[in-house]
């Protein structure tokens, strides 16, 4: 590249467990590229996002705010405003040429009024929105239940038609379709490896990077689908991981210390077919989900091989991050939409150009410092109201830690509870924040499991006063 900037390519996947890589520590999934990066860059192990769901979480990335700063705190309510400012538009101020591939989540489909009735949503006419975000090319996709709808075009329904796999890929989704007592069943793939939805974004990015304009500095977001449900991976992968042994978690149950955070659980329960739960039923649930991931850890190595084949490896930045993690039957539980470490906290990785020796940092990080990062490696204006703090300063050792971190979430058993997070580098507390309820409070030094909800015991109550006066209080109070 002409341009002395350095490029950045942004890997963000769906649904992603930080725990679920070999340099996490997992010694069963297999995660040689990601494992390459934390070799030759930064691991962040305490990295949460700023809401356990889609879109909030998105939201948060995009525009380096909290939750309750641009107040999106579930799916499906309401659109990312574009005129917002975001990372894409200072990136594109600062000279970047910007690309996204794959699921944005930045609005609401409206998929229900489409199932029976003539009416057509072509998402490849979103094309055109997702530029007004700040992307210069946009190829948007959505999750797998979306694509077998029958008046709902994509990028990918539109190839799979045209290599007549469409009905095969359409018939299996709909055997195990979200919300029904199939949800979390772990299948394999009909299609094969290379038809992928996985393998289609990464040729998709693949595309574009072989044909970039080379006068300007790029920034690329390839956001997979994987390893969002349904559980589905591909055979060969499937094949891999057939009788693998699977570590499990945690699977005790959660407390329900009062009527708020109990009437959410019984949703979380709910949601997860949690009666299903077995471990013969979660460990191929887990089987199913590493397959996902090693699909994209696999095609994320032929992106970097791109890289290297155009001579920018050694002048790219490479990120790889998610928008939240998967419970994977801990504490009985399927899915996100809690603050268990399975749920929010989400891997983070930074390759510097040419690598680093590799470090692995222990703090406190969260999602916005990623956005904030990227930015400052961009050169580009921070965003003014993030409180995202850039991690460049960790590359040579002299970063600081955050005190805390935050994440937030809207109740999706009633349409009055918001819940909030704050983390510590000892404790976890969880408020409902209209009633001003405490919900959880973890020791995550004493309890690391998160098994002992201390929300009601007599010793914590002047902690839980002070983290209301000293750390939530001023959170909320940011705007």
């Amino acid at each position: 590249m002409s341009s002395k900037q350095p490029n950045i390519v942004y890997l963000f996947s769906d649904q992603h467990r930080h725990d679920a890589m070999g340099c996490a520590g997992n010694d069963v999934v297999q995660t040689p590229t990601l494992d390459r990066l934390a070799n030759e860059g930064l691991r962040f192990e305490r990295t949460y996002c700023q809401s356990p769901l889609c879109m909030p979480s998105r939201a948060s990335v995009i525009t380096g705010l909290h939750a309750h700063q641009h107040g999106i705190t579930k799916n499906f309510v309401s659109d990312l405003d574009p005129q917002w400012p975001n990372m894409m538009k200072q990136l594109q101020q600062a000279g970047y040429q910007t690309s996204n591939f794959g699921k944005t989540h930045f609005y609401h489909p409206g998929v229900l009024k489409y199932v029976d009735s003539d009416k057509t949503l072509d998402l490849r006419d979103k094309d055109a929105y997702f530029r007004e975000f700040g992307f210069d090319h946009s190829e948007e996709e959505f999750d797998r239940y979306l694509h077998c709808l029958p008046n709902v075009l994509t990028h990918y329904t539109e190839y799979l038609k045209s290599k007549g796999l469409w009905s095969t890929y359409n018939d299996q989704i709909r055997s195990v379709f979200r919300l029904t007592p199939k949800h979390w069943d772990g299948i394999t793939s009909a299609l094969p490896q290379e038809d992928d939805l996985t393998s289609f974004i990464a040729d998709r990015s693949i595309e574009w990077l072989k044909n970039l304009r080379e006068d300007q500095p790029f920034f690329m977001m390839t956001s997979f689908i994987a390893p969002h449900v349904p559980l589905m991976d591909d055979p060969i992968w499937a094949q891999h991981y057939q009788n693998a042994r699977i570590p499990f978690g945690p699977r005790e149950a959660p407390d329900k210390p009062n009527e708020i955070w109990a009437r959410y659980l019984e949703f979380l329960e709910k949601h997860s077919n949690a009666h299903l739960l077995t471990d013969e039923y979660v460990t191929n649930c887990a089987r199913h989900y590493y397959g996902m991931i090693s699909l994209m850890d696999q095609r994320i190595n032929d992106i970097i091989q791109v890289l290297e084949d155009k001579g920018v490896l050694e002048n790219t930045w490479i990120v790889y991050s998610a928008d939240h993690g998967e419970m994977l039957g801990d504490h009985g539980l399927m899915a996100k939409l809690n603050f268990y470490k399975s749920s929010v906290q989400v891997p983070a990785l930074i390759r510097p150009p040419s690598g680093m020796a590799p470090k692995i940092d222990p703090g406190l990080t969260e999602s916005v410092d990623l956005t904030a990062t990227i930015l400052d490696i961009a050169g580009a204006e921070g965003l003014e109201r993030s409180n995202g703090q850039s991690l460049l300063p960790f590359v040579n050792g002299q970063g600081k830690s955050k005190e805390a971190a935050f994440s937030a979430i809207g109740s999706h058993g009633s349409e009055e509870d918001t819940f909030l997070a704050t983390f510590t580098e000892r404790y976890r507390y969880t408020l409902e924040t209209n009633s001003w309820t405490p919900c959880e409070f973890f020791d995550l030094q004493e309890d690391p499991d998160e098994l002992n909800n201390l929300v009601n015991d007599a010793s914590v109550q002047g902690m839980i006063k002070d983290m209301d006066a000293d750390l939530v209080r001023p959170h909320l109070a940011r705007k």
